[in-house]
């Protein structure tokens, strides 16, 4: 999720700094777009320390630079309006919101508001007596109108010194406001939710081992989704070439049976586990103690079984009894919904998630997934072609109404 903060020429403008942080624990990407006037309150590099990313300020570059740069930046405003999901103006001032209301676009901020079809908000903060001027209230009026959601400011001491109506709303509720106008659901406060990711490496040698080509992209999804639905989340990863998602509890693993430790240390723990790393099946019986040196002569290997993670963690689970949900993933080349269904009898899971990884848009090393969900009572869902990311939120959708139901019985 993509989030523009836009922000606007009032003392209130500090308190932007803490709704972008207050986003980022969602696990929003934050982008600020600020006024001239706003750059009077707050230095745009507070916001760009924050973010990581520049912040906009004018609509043109500098008359110095070179053409290109300037019409890079005339029409950058139509790339932010299609990348963002939401357009959140903190504070918008008595002026700023004329302007929206008169479709005035005569700086970066404004051409942003008239191009993006995103959601926009806006949280008003001024003097009590400009809050309350008919111009204003006609202004807003417009504003709701046009779909433009308006967070109310509080009542209390002004800056101005007055008091009444137009205290910027407090943080938190602006960030809730946000956060609902995404889709971005708190379902998952209190659970614990043990993910596992990406491949196992199985030694041949001190050089050589055996793998698959899973990326992790799907289990590091899950992650991050469950995060911002309000769970603490446990991930458990083979080697990949993803970063962990801020706030989760990370335990790095190389091989089936480091990944089979860590996750029944950590299991006790949990009240959902969501197995979606690929575990290699096989592992060389004997690895060897030194390089394999080339020759001639073909080389066997002797395999042996690597340990069931799923199936020991469905068997613990059931003896345990705690509500725990289990969620199995099946990577699959023919047959998938019967080596779907199998899979679901043999392991003792909830559900088993199965993938034909031959379709185009659902292997591995893509962002998006093509998958059929097969539950215990025998039904199952087939879904379209989606992201990853709303796989993982379709996945604890089901989390969340198994353990919301668990906690009502």
């Amino acid at each position: 999720m993509r989030v523009a903060v836009g922000v606007t020429g009032g003392v209130a403008a500090y308190k932007a700094a803490e709704l972008v942080r207050l986003l980022q624990q969602e696990g929003v990407e934050v982008e600020v777009v600020m006024t001239r006037a706003a750059r009077e309150f707050v230095a745009p590099l507070t916001f760009a320390a924050l973010t990581g990313r520049k912040v906009i300020t004018e609509m043109f570059a500098a008359e110095q630079s070179p053409v290109p740069a300037n019409v890079e930046s005339a029409i950058e405003h139509i790339a932010v309006a299609q990348r963002i999901d939401a357009l959140v103006i903190v504070p918008a001032t008595a002026d700023f919101l004329a302007k929206m209301a008169g479709g005035i676009a005569d700086d970066f901020l404004g051409t942003l508001v008239l191009a993006t079809k995103a959601p926009v908000l806006v949280a008003p903060a001024m003097n009590v007596n400009m809050w309350e001027h008919p111009a204003t209230q006609e202004n807003l009026a417009k504003l709701r109108a046009r779909g433009v959601r308006v967070v109310e400011p509080g009542e209390g001491y002004l800056a101005c010194g007055m008091v009444g109506a137009g205290r910027l709303a407090e943080v938190e509720d602006i960030s809730r406001v946000v956060c609902e106008t995404l889709g971005l659901k708190h379902d998952l406060d209190g659970e614990t939710v043990l993910i596992t990711a990406g491949p196992t490496r199985e030694d041949v040698d001190p050089v050589r081992y055996i793998s698959n080509r899973s990326s992790g992209k799907m289990g590091y999804a899950l992650a991050e989704t469950a995060l911002r639905r309000g769970a603490q989340v446990i991930l458990v990863s083979g080697p990949v070439s993803l970063a962990p998602p801020q706030n989760v509890e990370f335990v790095p693993v190389r091989t089936a049976e480091e990944m089979r430790l860590a996750v029944l240390a950590h299991l006790p723990q949990a009240t959902a586990v969501l197995m979606a790393a690929a575990v290699a099946d096989y592992r060389p019986a004997k690895p060897a103690g030194q390089k394999i040196k080339r020759g001639v002569a073909p080389v066997a290997l002797e395999l042996e079984p690597t340990p069931d993670i799923l199936a020991e963690v469905g068997a613990l689970a059931s003896a345990a009894n705690r509500g725990q949900m289990v969620i199995g993933f099946a990577a699959e080349t023919r047959d998938l919904a019967e080596n779907a269904r199998g899979k679901l009898e043999r392991k003792g899971a909830h559900l088993v998630v199965a993938n034909d990884v031959t379709k185009q848009g659902a292997g591995f090393d893509v962002d998006t997934n093509i998958v059929s969900i097969f539950r215990r009572d025998g039904s199952h869902e087939d879904l379209p072609q989606m992201s990853k990311h709303d796989v993982a939120s379709r996945l604890l959708d089901e989390v969340a109404a198994f353990r919301g139901g668990r906690r009502a019985s």
